[in-house]
């Protein structure tokens, strides 16, 4: 499939109502893979930006009340306009005000996909879920010996909520409902950069605006894409180099990515 060479060539527009902690790094990612990012999450001006995009990813990571209005009134446009939603419902589970915010979004607008972690999926789906701020807890931990249960009821949530449900952590799950890939590109350290899951979310909107045809092959090597240049820009670094390094690198790895090198690279089975 020509997924990368899809967006590069289409370079679709993608609205990101991002958290502040990470919107510098979320922009410059959905550059990196040829597409272009717009951030705006002020209510009198997101109608109007979300109406010239191509998709709209809204990240609940940095909640307060203007901004969550801004997310229903671009929502709402976006879905009126057939454009790609994505919701990112970063620390569902740590705060009455993140869970309820994150439900009433999927309650009110329809997303193509929502991506988070096991913990965060978990509180969405209804399922009994430990967190650790914004992280994924150990005992929600995606593992071999959980993997057939796990794909199982996320299999169900997908059917029942009409999204491509994404969940990342050791290893990576993408289902419509109907099949599940399960990835294992990234690298351990990965972990311990901010924002890559912010900067995966929006990567995503790209992806799948650039292949409405194929939204889950689309959201799957979205995955594929973030975990494999993990894995490039960890051998590119110095052994003086860090984290902060690490995370440039990453970004270095998107941009220079190819359908080519993604088929090669790309480490995944579909159950």
């Amino acid at each position: 499939m020509n997924i990368i060479k899809n967006v590069r060539q289409s370079k679709p527009l993608i609205h990101c109502i991002t958290n502040y902690v990470t919107v510098h790094d979320v922009a410059n990612i959905v550059l990196a893979c040829g597409a272009s990012p717009i951030m705006s999450d002020e209510k009198k001006d997101v109608e109007d930006i979300t109406s010239i995009c191509n998709g709209l990813c809204i990240n609940i990571g940095t909640l307060h009340a203007r901004t969550i209005k801004s997310m229903f009134i671009a929502g709402k446009k976006a879905q009126s306009l057939g454009h790609v939603l994505v919701l990112d419902p970063v620390g569902a589970g740590a705060s009455i005000l993140r869970t309820k915010t994150a439900k009433k979004l999927m309650q009110r607008l329809h997303f193509d996909v929502i991506r988070g972690n096991i913990s965060e999926i978990k509180t969405l789906a209804g399922l009994s879920s430990a967190t650790k701020g914004v992280d994924a807890d150990i005992a929600d931990e995606v593992n071999d010996q959980t993997l057939p249960e796990i794909i199982s009821y996320l299999k169900h949530f997908a059917s029942a909520s009409g999204s491509i449900i994404a969940v990342t952590g050791k290893i990576d799950l993408v289902t419509d409902g109907k099949q599940c890939y399960v990835i294992r590109n990234g690298d351990a350290a990965m972990k311990d950069i901010t924002g890559t899951g912010c900067q995966l979310s929006a990567l995503t909107t790209a992806f799948v605006a650039a292949n409405k045809e194929v939204k889950l092959e689309a959201a799957a090597m979205a995955v594929c894409t973030m975990g494999l240049s993990g894995e490039i820009g960890k051998t590119h670094l110095a052994s003086y180099e860090g984290n902060a390094t690490y995370a440039q690198r990453i970004i270095d790895a998107v941009s220079l990515m190819t359908d080519e090198i993604l088929e090669k690279g790309a480490k995944y089975d579909i159950k």
